[in-house]
């Protein structure tokens, strides 16, 4: 990060799985309302892992950018082995990678060996995945009080939302709304990294008042006295509720749209594991439930059977 493409490019990656997410679970919902639970990942028809391997390939590609291709020296370390001040962001970033990941390789160890807590699991490690984005972008190393540290604050409120709503995602699972904003927020990072790597980095789009400045060998926002400053810093608010306004009704649209082509269908048949194993669970419950039910229907009748003769004598 730290550049157009730093930002863009992770940017589009969360924007497309977000995306996906979102289509999948309206679809899930709206053909099956009442049987509808949510899932971690979503297959696709031709590879099965596709969404983790995409995940893991750009995890890949952005840690080989940070610390690898990005650095002057193709390495982020010091001529004596320390860590330079100009490439701390470097291996935050990476860290953030690295923790998506980790999540996406063991979602797929996990569907490989299918544990009984395969949902909760996977769930959790996502939120560990944005608990640690959300940490690192809350401690970023670089500017937290120019344009760019506003656009990191707004940010945070978006990460924030998906790694409570995936946390709520272990409890709730049968909840849509839960999973729909999960997914918005998801989109919606995306997006919103797309903007600052866009409105940040390309000199026609800086406020008035404001000037790229290099600094520790990347370009920083810097404004020309503090009303600038807070001009600019008004200007990011509005554009991020602007963009908040065209994603909700981006979002409320695509709804109802699947909603109108989906009605009536029959029942969406997940590909999942873990949903088939869900199913046979709760199939066994329900036999369970009915042999329990049969059994205490027969001990009663047997037990009136064995009160009447004493019932007659009185």
């Amino acid at each position: 990060m730290g550049t157009l493409v730093g930002h863009v490019a992770p940017g589009f990656g969360f924007l497309v799985i977000g995306l996906w997410h979102l289509l999948n679970h309206i679809k899930l919902h709206v053909q099956n309302p009442k049987t509808y639970h949510s899932l971690p990942w979503f297959p696709s028809t031709k590879i099965r892992y596709l969404e983790l391997f995409l995940i893991m390939v750009g995890c890949t590609m952005s840690i080989a950018m940070e610390l690898v291709i990005g650095p002057d020296r193709h390495q982020p370390f010091d001529t004596d082995g320390t860590i330079p001040s100009n490439h701390l962001h470097n291996f935050e970033h990476s860290f953030i990678s690295l923790t998506f990941f980790v999540y996406a390789a063991f979602a797929i160890i996990l569907d490989k060996f299918i544990p009984k807590a395969q949902y909760e699991l996977t769930q959790l490690l996502a939120s560990i995945a944005f608990g640690q984005q959300l940490l690192l972008f809350h401690l970023h190393s670089a500017d937290h009080m120019g344009v760019e540290g506003q656009y990191h604050m707004l940010l945070q409120i978006l990460i924030l939302v998906s790694l409570i709503t995936t946390l709520m995602g272990i409890g709730y699972k049968k909840n849509f709304v839960v999973s729909f904003i999960r997914s918005i927020s998801i989109f919606f990072q995306g997006l919103w990294l797309m903007v600052m790597g866009f409105m940040l980095w390309t000199p026609s789009l800086i406020p008035k008042g404001c000037f790229l400045n290099l600094e520790e060998g990347h370009h920083v926002v810097r404004c020309h006295g503090d009303e600038a400053l807070e001009r600019a810093k008004s200007l990011v608010n509005i554009q991020f509720s602007w963009y908040l306004i065209c994603v909700t009704i981006f979002a409320m649209s695509l709804y109802l749209a699947m909603h109108k082509m989906n009605e009536g269908r029959i029942e969406y048949q997940s590909l999942t594991k873990y949903d088939q194993y869900q199913e046979q669970l709760d199939e066994d419950i329900e036999a369970q439930k009915k042999t329990i039910k049969l059994d205490e229907s027969k001990s009663f009748l047997s037990m009136e059977k064995s009160f009447a003769p004493v019932d007659m004598e009185r």
